[in-house]
């Protein structure tokens, strides 16, 4: 299973239309569950990001497919970071030659 860090900005449109924030991470949550990607937790933050989100998948084209289906909505910029577990970064640090 793949872990991603997501760092999501709300743009102009999304900030006019905060008030529908927790609406669309709910609907967010739906359509990841509807793809095989589990949204493990969201926060909305104060400082460089509006919201970060950790979810995990098994396919990689269904979490881009949907990051691109979140980012047609016109209400977030992400960017998105592979993350790894303890496991499997101790697993990396064994193959380091």
């Amino acid at each position: 299973m793949a872990h991603y860090i997501m760092l999501i900005n709300w743009t102009e449109a999304g900030a006019r239309n905060i008030k529908d924030t927790v609406k669309r991470a709910e609907a967010f949550k739906e359509m990841a569950k509807a793809s095989g990607v589990t949204v493990k937790d969201m926060y909305w933050t104060q400082g460089a990001c509006d919201i970060v989100a950790t979810v995990e998948a098994n396919d990689e084209i269904a979490f881009m497919a949907l990051t691109a289906t979140v980012a047609k909505g016109g209400n977030i910029r992400t960017q998105t970071m592979r993350a790894y577990t303890q496991s499997e970064m101790a697993k990396i640090v064994a193959k380091i030659a």
